[in-house]
This record gives structure tokens, C-alpha cells and sequence, in this order.
């Protein structure tokens, strides 16, 4: 059977979601439901386009002269790892033209159990770069945000130290959910038990994306949630040593 892909859309110049320009599919689909996030239209709506891989790796290419020697394609979503064969399969035909390849996950797919584990192991064969969105460290916290544990991402974070896969790590910082001193001290500690993170990134909650909840009718739970002061945004660069990882990937 031949492995189609739901693509929600579509940014051909991206700077921001991996190193270099990139290519980035926006997948359809997600188990979590971030109160903040800006694309509740991937959760179930019928809003998508259906790809092969073939034709994926053939639109992105169109685009290959401007990604320099450290950009390529990046996979989005939504979650990608919620479609993680199209992934795969669409990650071994770009590493046979020499294409950068990462992934933007939330991780709240991740299991140790089969089939996906071994899926899992096999892309990352194909995968030279993730970013690893930790949303709150503090898990009943994470469920209030998310609607879901982070037990397995934490564990996804801890396989991919084990195997040596570099990983930028993401915080969302949201004022009442996600910016608690303490919190981000446990984050600290934990991001140091890693050996393979070669960025830490905090990204301050922002309401761009409150007109997609209107739209489809969804409530929005952060309503009168300001996004982070400037001051608690450099608190938290402070208190999860954001300097400290300045690592390059070779490419």
C-alpha cells in the first residue's frame, strides 16, 4: 500500500525551525492539545492535502539552491511522529540526494513499544537533527497544558541521549502554565543529565493563533493570559543556561 501523507502546510523558507533555511511540511494530526497552541486546525479537521513521499521530496527540491550548506527540510506539524511512516519513508529519499533532515516534535507520540519503537529507531537512522518541544517539566502541570503526561517525551529525550542524536530543546513560556521558577530549575537539571543537546531555546507565548480557536468554535482556556515581560523571559534563558549550549552540527 502506497504511504500518503496529510500535509496541513506549507513554509518554503523558514529560518527558525532547524539550522539554515528549510523546507518545512506542517503534518496533520496531534494527541496533544496545548492550550496554547497556534494550529488547533491540525488536531481533526479536514483541512489537509495528501502527499507520497516521492512528491514531497520532489516539491521541496524546487527549493534546494537556497538552503546554503546547513539548510534542508524540516518536518512539522501538528506532531510529526503521528504520521511517522510517510516520515520515514519521506527522510530515506531525501538522505539519498545529501538533504539535511529534521524534525519539530512535541514527542507526544513516543513509546518503547512496537511497532512504533522500531519505526522510530529506524528514522532516526535517516534524522540529523530534532527539536524537542518540553512543554512543562512538572507533569501534572504538562496535563493541564497539554491534556497529557510527559513521561514518554521525557523518556524520548532520555533514548535519544542514549543514542547520541542531537537535539535542540524548546520551552514554550506561558505565564501561569509553563513560567515557574522551580519548574524551570527541574528543567535545568534535567536538560543537564543529556549529553546531546546542542541548543536550548525559549519561545514566549504569543496569541497569533486565537483567531483559529474562534474560527472553529473551540474555547480558548488562556484567554487574558499576556504574553511573558521581557524580564521573565530572561529569567528563564537565565535559569535554564541557555548560553551554556553552543554546539554545532557538522554538516
Amino acid at each position: 500500500m502506497e504511504t500518503i501523507g496529510r500535509i496541513h502546510s506549507i513554509e518554503s523558507f523558514g529560518s527558525v525551525d532547524g539550522p539554515g533555511v528549510r523546507y518545512i511540511y506542517f503534518l496533520h494530526g496531534c494527541p496533544l492539545r496545548c492550550q496554547f497552541c497556534h494550529n488547533p486546525d491540525t488536531w481533526g479537521s479536514k483541512k489537509y492535502e495528501e502527499y507520497t513521499p516521492e512528491k514531497a521530496l520532489q516539491q521541496a527540491m524546487k527549493y534546494k539552491t537556497y538552503w546554503g550548506k546547513k539548510g534542508g527540510i524540516t518536518i512539522s506539524g501538528g506532531e510529526p511522529l503521528a504520521q511517522i511512516d510517510f516520515v520515514l519513508e519521506l527522510f530515506k529519499l531525501a538522505k539519498k540526494e545529501g538533504i539535511n533532515t529534521c524534525i519539530d516534535t512535541s514527542g507526544g507520540c513516543f513509546t518503547r513499544e512496537e511497532p512504533f519503537f522500531s519505526k522510530f529507531k529506524e528514522l532516526m537512522e535517516y534524522t540529523d537533527l530534532l527539536l524537542v518541544d518540553i512543554k512543562e517539566i512538572n507533569n501534572e502541570r504538562h496535563k493541564t497544558l497539554t491534556g497529557r503526561s510527559n513521561e514518554n517525551i521525557l523518556d524520548m529525550a532520555r533514548y535519544l541521549s542514549e543514542i547520541d542524536k542531537p537535539i535542540w530543546i524548546r520551552h514554550v513560556l506561558v505565564p501561569e502554565r509553563s513560567d515557574y521558577d522551580e519548574d524551570l530549575i527541574e528543567l535545568d537539571r534535567f536538560i543537564s543529565t543529556l549529553s546531546n543537546v546542542y541548543r536550548v531555546e525559549i519561545l514566549p507565548y504569543h496569541t497569533l493563533g486565537v483567531f483559529k480557536w474562534e474560527e472553529l468554535k473551540i474555547p480558548y482556556q488562556l484567554e487574558g493570559i499576556k504574553p511573558p515581560t521581557k524580564e521573565r523571559v530572561d529569567n528563564a534563558k537565565r535559569l535554564l543556561h541557555v548560553d551554556r549550549y553552543t554546539r554545532y552540527l557538522d554538516n
